[in-house]
């Protein structure tokens, strides 16, 4: 078969190939996506056609040494056809998957349609509607999945989380916080020992569109039959953190908050709702600390005055639990107050 491409990757091409993404003739125009740390991404055209293709890389592109099994695409692209299945309007329609060569094909989302949520957010577009619509669909993805053998038995993954989110996210911050360590470690422990939902594991607004026909959930490499109080608590870190740089926006950004956690607790059956929110509580400070002194901080917090207050919040509560995520809330707003 003859094909033209401009890609200097001949697996990216043969992988078309492969799967019929391609026929006879056609030509491939690759362009690579900016996106997260630890994927390659492009955009390929084909015709009218328009594909997102992804590869794990081995070591993620962050300053610190920060390595990961490439066994997770095959993962993200079972929590891809699990979601599709559940939520089909949000998640990208999964295509193609090719497990050796660690590739899967994707619908491409264009962003005039499918602006990313981190980017409104960052630019005071806080709307509490969305907030509340990434909370339901998240609490329906959770609940759909809690309690099912085959989900549990076909996500035990704990060695990727484990790489991709416990030792580079609280383990590493607890080397730098030897007075929090103790209390950093046992939330490892209490999280990897805690089997509950399906977890997506970068609940981000980074990683999230907002469609049409709502939010879109993208980047589930870290995909995890374990605890959902992490995906709670990883989105909401996010809703905190902004309002350092946005401090124009900190009340819309607590309403959205609230609506986050409202929506989702409505969908919340297979535990007691206290239970799951105490998990949660546990965790957000823990969170906000990997986002400041962990292996992947988040860029937009450059101040050394702002990371000050992260640390100072995030100490308090850890050392001084609380049991509701308003509390948490509450407690974040004082301080910058």
């Amino acid at each position: 078969m003859t094909i033209e491409s401009n890609s200097a990757d001949a697996a990216l091409d043969q992988f078309l190939l492969d799967h019929a993404l391609i026929h006879d003739g056609e030509r491939a125009t690759w362009a690579p996506l900016a996106g997260g740390v630890s994927s390659d991404i492009w955009r390929v055209d084909i015709g009218a056609r328009s594909l997102c293709i992804k590869r794990a890389l081995a070591q993620l592109k962050v300053a610190a040494d920060w390595k990961a099994p490439l066994s997770r695409n095959a993962y993200e692209w079972g929590w891809m056809q699990f979601a599709a299945q559940h939520c089909p309007d949000n998640v990208p329609r999964p295509i193609a998957h090719d497990a050796q060569a660690g590739l899967f094909a994707m619908a491409f989302l264009d962003e005039p349609s499918h602006p990313v949520w981190k980017q409104q957010l960052l630019d005071g577009e806080v709307v509490a509607a969305t907030a509340a619509a990434v909370g339901q669909v998240l609490g329906r993805l959770h609940a759909a999945s809690a309690g099912v053998p085959q989900l549990a038995a076909g996500f035990e993954t704990i060695d990727n989380f484990y790489a991709l989110r416990l030792e580079p996210y609280l383990v590493a911050t607890a080397n730098r916080h030897p007075a929090l360590a103790p209390a950093l470690l046992e939330l490892v422990a209490r999280t990897a020992g805690t089997q509950h939902a399906l977890v997506h594991g970068d609940v981000s607004p980074k990683n999230i569109l907002v469609g049409p026909r709502g939010p879109v959930l993208l980047d589930a490499e870290c995909a995890w039959y374990g605890d959902p109080a992490f995906d709670i608590a990883f989105c909401l870190n996010h809703l905190l953190l902004k309002g350092l740089v946005r401090p124009d926006a900190r009340g819309p950004l607590s309403a959205a908050f609230d609506a986050f956690v409202q929506a989702y607790f409505e969908q919340v059956g297979w535990e007691p709702k206290d239970a799951l929110q105490a998990r949660a509580a546990r965790l957000l400070p823990a969170l906000m600390l990997a986002r400041i002194d962990g292996k992947s901080p988040v860029e937009y917090v450059t101040r050394e005055d702002q990371r000050a207050v992260v640390r100072s919040v995030a100490a308090a509560l850890l050392c001084d639990p609380v049991a509701r995520l308003a509390q948490v809330d509450r407690a974040w707003r004082d301080a910058l107050e």
